[in-house]
């Protein structure tokens, strides 16, 4: 049961986007926002910095904003898609 449990988590350092769905009241005058996404950094899943992280190489690490590759978190802009 725990296995089943912890294959359906999604994975902190790739899952970074969630999605929120708020409550839409009926007496609310403006037209309603079924879902919000938001970004969780994954610095945020990570309490210490282990030893001997794969790192990239410095061309890539100034590309990516990171010199390691668990910390990188894309941005996608509106209407944007990073590969």
């Amino acid at each position: 049961m725990a296995n089943q449990l912890s294959s359906m988590r999604p994975n902190p350092y790739v899952d970074q986007e969630r999605i929120w769905y708020p409550y839409i009241s009926p007496y609310d005058p403006c037209p309603p926002i079924c879902a919000k996404t938001y970004v969780v950094p994954p610095n945020q899943f990570l309490g210490f910095q282990p030893p001997n992280l794969p790192q990239y190489p410095p061309s890539q690490a100034l590309y990516h904003g990171t010199l390691w590759p668990i910390l990188f978190s894309p941005y996608k802009g509106k209407g944007e898609k990073y590969e």
